[in-house]
């Protein structure tokens, strides 16, 4: 069956970096796009980015653009979140989530399998 397991989170200073990292088994990883969302206490879970298959293409909330990096590593089935510059605002419980065979955008609901879920937090 499909897990993605994620894995990396934890308490980081402001300006502070961390890497997430989401194992995925049970699909053949290289066919599908995968994204990464947040949720903070209180809030609906938002969009951070995507990538698509072969890691050529990717898409960034404005939230994050210039400070987050989303990467793939097929041989792996591992996609990382590398992030920087961390703010406390950044704080939340992070999801890696299985999007389809074909484009996926923003949108939860394009999303079809997602992982348990690892929290950051960034102290002020």
């Amino acid at each position: 069956q499909v897990q993605l397991v994620e894995s990396g989170g934890g308490l980081v200073q402001g300006g502070g970096s961390l890497r997430l990292s989401c194992e995925a088994s049970g699909f053949t990883f290289r066919q599908y796009f995968m994204g990464w969302f947040r949720q903070a206490p209180g809030k609906e879970r938002e969009f951070v980015a995507n990538i698509n298959w072969g890691g050529s293409g990717t898409i960034y909330a404005d939230s994050v653009k210039g400070r987050f990096t989303i990467s793939r590593d097929n041989a792996k089935n591992t996609a990382y979140l590398q992030m920087n510059s961390l703010k406390p605002e950044d704080t939340a419980v992070y999801y890696c989530a299985r999007g389809a065979a074909f484009f996926t955008g923003a949108k939860p609901s394009e999303y079809d399998y997602w992982g348990q879920g690892t929290q950051v937090i960034v102290s002020s």
